[in-house]
């Protein structure tokens, strides 16, 4: 159940202090390099997958990549909404976050996240079509139709963070300004509202919870569909490119859902693991994204080799 704060309303908070990850002050420079590089590897991975599909002919017109491309792109930016002020915990410059600035990161990471949380529904949904139905494919997910169902999933995405954003930051908060994590979340900063936050956590629990579990449900019914059609391919050869263009997404998913369902379906608790889980899969998948996808994904991995070959990305000529 949700706690109210018996604090004076004449005292209204203006900013706050994020308290960051706890750590022994002697690993604080190895610490700040070592989110410094994830950082930028993130973005470097990212930034190549990115021009990787949108250089490449055979992979920017196909609806599989322009929803890979997409995802590197939310990554970069989920990461740059989280990591920066991270590190910047680990060096001597003042912990506080304005107040807005509080409500705006809690507002962009979960505007991030549930997009996030709607495309890799959309690859689980284009992969069904693809080895499902592959002869109604070209039809049924076309450039238009990815188009669409993209813009559908941002402005969820948009709508998710709004609700979320708006239910936190109108309550009170009168007194302690101390967030005891490291970026402005939900459960970290309703324990310092100074009113009953049980609806809150009601509806973090039913929307994120609805939210997750929907999306995790018709990811499973797709992969489900699309286990029972691998099994039908006769070649081996045909079965195992199948499941490795598979495989590359349920890792990704998994990697994403079991941290996001440990912290936000127990939001009125508080564990000494949720600083740990919730670096995983702020700071740690974004890097490891575009690790799995060029590492599992053969297509990926021959338009890399032919832009590093050809980085004009003009046809080679017979004739020169």
């Amino acid at each position: 159940m949700g706690k109210t704060r018996n604090t004076s309303l004449d005292t209204v908070v203006t900013d706050f202090i994020l308290l960051g990850l706890s750590h022994p002050q002697r690993l604080r420079t190895l610490l700040f390099l070592v989110f410094f590089i994830i950082y930028i590897l993130t973005q470097l991975g990212n930034l190549l997958i990115l021009l990787t599909v949108w250089a490449d002919p055979k992979l920017h017109t196909r609806p599989m990549y322009i929803l890979l491309g997409v995802l590197s792109f939310l990554d970069m930016w989920l990461s740059s909404v989280i990591v920066p002020r991270l590190i910047l915990d680990f060096t001597p410059a003042s912990k506080r976050i304005p107040f807005g600035g509080c409500a705006a990161q809690l507002y962009f990471f979960h505007f991030l996240g549930s997009t996030q949380c709607f495309l890799y529904t959309l690859m689980a949904y284009d992969r069904y079509l693809a080895i499902c139905q592959p002869l109604r494919y070209p039809a049924l997910m076309n450039g238009r139709q990815c188009t669409i169902l993209v813009a559908g999933a941002w402005l969820a995405g948009s709508i998710h963070g709004s609700i979320q954003a708006t239910l936190t930051f109108r309550l009170p908060y009168c007194g302690p300004n101390q967030v005891d994590y490291f970026f402005c979340d939900i459960p970290a900063v309703l324990r310092l509202a100074c009113a009953d936050t049980t609806v809150n956590e009601l509806v973090t629990f039913v929307d994120i919870g609805v939210v997750a579990a929907s999306c995790f449900t018709l990811i499973l019914l797709s992969y489900a569909n699309i286990v029972h059609a691998i099994l039908q391919i006769r070649t081996a050869d045909g079965r195992r490119r199948a499941f490795s263009t598979c495989g590359s997404h349920l890792t990704v998913v998994t990697v994403y859902y079991v941290p996001c369902i440990f912290i936000y379906l127990r939001a009125g608790s508080k564990s000494p693991l949720d600083g740990a889980v919730a670096v995983f899969y702020t700071v740690v998948t974004p890097l490891l994204n575009p690790l799995i996808y060029t590492l599992r994904n053969q297509e990926v991995k021959s338009a890399l080799k032919r832009i590093a070959a050809d980085p004009s990305g003009h046809p080679e000529n017979p004739y020169s």
